[in-house]
């Protein structure tokens, strides 16, 4: 009996399928749509993973999930008693350094005085080494006394080139020494302020990764941050497909979290750059009517729409024989021409009108 019913089965199925095979289809008027796939997340927007400049004990987690924040807000508190330190340090040395100018100053102006008084000396030399040298035609000075007074004047340019020298010294020293002393204090400042992690946008705080009292480093992420109140889609296309790929191309995004549901999207931001791992691209698109609820890194599937024809002849996928040939009159190979297709339909723009009758290839 069991036999009887297991042959009569097989013999239904078979005469279905041979059934189906000799019925005739025939083509069908409509639009075709060709689209690129992607998949992705939902982020938000301004979103990003929040990390410590610096090492050390987490001492104090001041913020919660979910929470609302604000740009600069303190998050998250590092163990800083070093670096507390190397400020006071940095303060007490800038103080010092404060006090050795002033003793700086005192030889700056010391040598003030000594240029002023070179120039003097200079000046003097200058107009008696003129005048010796104007009687010197009339042989009223001898070459002694004439030598004797060049070499006074040759004597006074040279110690105020020296003194020169030395005041340009001390001012520089003194610059350098101020200059060097406060960025080492603003330095010491920076880096202990690195120790209080802040954070960079207004938004919301999705997830905090980590505990009180643990060792964190400059890899250790701490948190999720990013605006709540707005979302957008983070794709990745083969890099086959990114050459057709446009700002401002229609997308049409599906989401296991919204079943049988269908959103559209535009293509706001491309990259222009392959990532070498997964051979992908990654745009950004944004929603035109987003869903009433979304959270950050929920999957999404995307087709791109390339371009879309409007009262195309297609067939079915299933009817072309290796993308190029139908079966008409159930024993006639023909080839056609094709144009657009999508993952279900493909267009037929010569080799087969409407009103022809094709069947499903063996």
């Amino acid at each position: 009996m069991n036999i009887l019913k297991i042959s009569s089965l097989i013999l239904v199925f078979t005469s279905l399928s041979c059934s189906n095979k000799d019925v005739g289809l025939k083509p069908q008027i409509g639009d075709i749509t060709e689209s690129v796939y992607a998949s992705g997340t939902i982020k938000a927007e301004g979103q990003y993973t929040v990390f410590s400049m610096v090492n050390g004990v987490l001492k104090k987690v001041n913020v919660v999930p979910f929470q609302q924040i604000n740009d600069g807000q303190l998050l998250f508190e590092i163990e800083s008693e070093k670096a507390e330190l190397n400020t006071e340090n940095a303060r007490l040395a800038y103080e010092l350094s404060q006090e050795s100018n002033h003793y700086i100053k005192d030889k700056i102006a010391e040598m003030e005085l000594k240029v002023q008084a070179a120039k003097d000396k200079l000046a003097l030399d200058e107009s008696i080494y003129n005048r010796n040298k104007n009687i010197k035609k009339f042989n009223i000075i001898s070459d002694v006394e004439f030598e004797k007074v060049e070499l006074a004047f040759n004597s006074s340019k040279l110690n105020l080139q020296t003194a020169q020298k030395q005041l340009d010294q001390f001012r520089i020293q003194l610059k350098n020494d101020q200059t060097r002393n406060s960025n080492n204090l603003k330095i010491s400042k920076v880096s202990q302020n690195d120790y209080a992690v802040k954070s960079a946008i207004s938004g919301q705080l999705f997830d905090v990764l980590i505990k009180e009292g643990t060792l964190v480093t400059p890899q250790t992420p701490l948190a999720i941050v990013g605006k709540a109140a707005s979302f957008l889609l983070e794709l990745e296309v083969d890099e086959n497909d990114m050459v057709r790929v446009a700002m401002g191309q229609k997308v049409f995004i599906t989401m296991d979290s919204y079943k049988n549901q269908v959103f559209e999207a535009v293509v706001s931001k491309i990259y222009p750059i392959m990532d070498l791992r997964s051979r992908t691209f990654k745009i950004e698109a944004h929603f035109l009517i987003p869903p009433k609820k979304l959270y950050p890194n929920l999957t999404a599937e995307a087709n791109i729409v390339i371009q879309t024809k409007k009262n195309a002849i297609t067939i079915p996928k299933s009817y072309l024989i290796n993308g190029e040939y139908v079966l008409v009159n159930k024993d006639e190979k023909r080839q056609v021409v094709t144009g657009l297709s999508d993952y279900q339909k493909v267009e037929i723009v010569s080799g087969l009108n409407q009103n022809e009758s094709i069947y499903l290839p063996e």
